[in-house]
């Protein structure tokens, strides 16, 4: 039952009551598009058609249909959220503010990663607390993933999880104000695959006035599939399902069924004359792009952007050490990564071996991993970005090796989310099998990332020197 207490909001598509506590007021399932329903999973977000009455916002929603994602003897649950939880409104979002008072507050809208496969706002990590503690209203998002998301059919308009983005930072735009933020401060932020959405937002046109400031974290500026490597997984799918490769032959078929065929397009070769795979076969599931981002930033809002962006040191370790895979590798698994994922792999496994000419066959194939997937395409999002932005750039490297799975977990992709959102004391990410492992989280980091975070998100600076063609700075936070 609502009680008295609880706010109730007047935003553009109707009132909506939340939830009052000590952290601030929290909002949650505000639909910012239509349901995605059958053929509708495959066209261009459309706007909510509104509602009568209070509706009830104190509630999680449904979730977009996706796999269940095993990352062997590591607890990734508070990554990925609770999985699929049916429903058939999900294109929401969760507010969490200081108060609905008519401030002006800055607006951060965090957009989830988990390969353009899996996650939502759901997801433990994403906790609000902190950032409303701050006077930050946070704004989390969930989009189309998979088929739905980001397969390429004919007769349905590409990138429709990228859409979904742009339809939610469009609702933000006209209904934060209610919740006490800012419209025209607003900082869009993502890890991982929505980095990778934040990123191709900088080159996006329509985006422009949708956003003030940038956060990339470990995405990856050249990680597009071209039209011809997304044609492959389209071919793949259709010939799974028995179909014809376009939106009206996928229409009918249940999620369930789209789900199903998903280990049919794992490790489909994606190489072509002119493009490795920039996902280096860890999903079938990219952008689809003429050009990469980090090479069409001045055909976007790029160049007005105050832009965050960074990796963490040892980014591929989470993609073997979980699997046991650090110790199993082979010199025959790092050449086929390589092979995967440059044009000139031998090249390329030289200058790694020269690099780090001490390290196992396992560390290789993670340092091969981490540079192809984050470490170039992020080096030139920041390079182009730069080269356009008039000292809007800074840049950071997270080093901060958590102890988990007995050190081997190091300073892997995701482990810099709880410092960001100011969490890592939390038990439930304490542990050998857990994401920061056993040893407690070192005193200061985390508010001095988060702060960092708070502070670009206030003024565009993070609080150390713009990096320049010139003077190329990076702030190692953790190392």
């Amino acid at each position: 039952m609502p009680r008295q207490t609880d706010p109730v909001v007047e935003t553009p598509a109707g009132a909506v009551r939340g939830l009052r506590d000590g952290s601030g007021e929290r909002y949650r399932a505000l639909p910012y598009a239509a349901s995605p329903i059958g053929a509708g999973r495959f066209a261009p977000p459309v706007p909510h058609p509104g509602w009568s009455g209070v509706r009830d916002g104190t509630r999680p929603s449904p979730t977009a249909p996706q796999p269940v994602r095993d990352f062997g003897r590591l607890d990734m649950v508070p990554y990925f959220g609770p999985g699929w939880v049916p429903g058939e409104e999900y294109l929401t979002v969760d507010v969490h503010t200081p108060a609905a008072d008519g401030g002006r507050r800055p607006v951060m809208v965090f957009v989830h990663g988990g390969g353009f496969v899996t996650g939502s706002n759901r997801a433990a990590l994403y906790d609000g607390t902190a950032f409303a503690r701050d006077d930050i209203v946070l704004v989390t998002v969930n989009y189309r993933l998979g088929i739905p998301g980001f397969l390429d059919l004919e007769g349905a308009p590409a990138n429709r999880g990228l859409l979904d983005v742009l339809a939610a930072l469009g609702w933000v735009h006209d209904a934060v104000a209610a919740f006490g933020g800012d419209p025209e401060n607003v900082t869009v932020f993502g890890q991982s695959a929505g980095a990778t959405l934040v990123g191709a937002l900088l080159a996006t046109p329509e985006a422009g006035g949708l956003f003030r400031r940038a956060i990339i974290q470990s995405g990856n500026g050249t990680g597009a599939f071209t039209p011809e490597q997304a044609q492959r997984v389209t071919a793949a799918a259709a010939a799974a399902l028995g179909v014809e490769p376009t939106a009206e032959a996928f229409a009918p078929i249940p999620d369930e069924r789209l789900l199903a065929i998903l280990p049919a397009l794992s490790g489909l070769d994606l190489r072509t004359s002119t493009a490795t795979d920039p996902l280096a076969g860890l999903s079938p599931f990219s952008l689809v792009l003429p050009v990469q981002p980090a090479d069409g930033l001045a055909d976007g809002p790029a160049r007005d952007i105050d832009l965050l962006i960074g990796t963490n040191t040892e980014e591929g370790r989470l993609y073997l050490a979980p699997q046991g895979a650090l110790e199993s590798t082979t010199e025959a698994d790092v050449l086929a990564v390589t092979a995967r994922t440059h044009a000139d792999p031998e090249a390329a496994l030289a200058a790694h071996r020269a690099a780090r000419p001490d390290e196992t066959p396992g560390e290789l194939r993670s340092a091969v991993l981490g540079q192809a997937l984050f470490e170039a395409g992020t080096t030139r999002m920041a390079q182009a970005h730069a080269r356009i932005s008039g000292g809007r750039t800074h840049v950071y490297s997270f080093g901060y090796r958590s102890t988990a799975l007995g050190g081997r977990l190091g300073a892997a992709h995701t482990v810099e989310l709880p410092f960001v959102f100011d969490i890592a004391d939390q038990p439930w990410l304490h542990g050998d099998t857990r994401l920061l492992g056993a040893a407690p989280a070192p005193a200061g980091l985390a508010a001095r990332v988060h702060g960092a975070w708070v502070a670009f998100a206030n003024t565009g600076n993070p609080g150390w020197a713009p990096y320049t063609r010139q003077r190329p700075e990076v702030e190692i936070l953790g190392g």
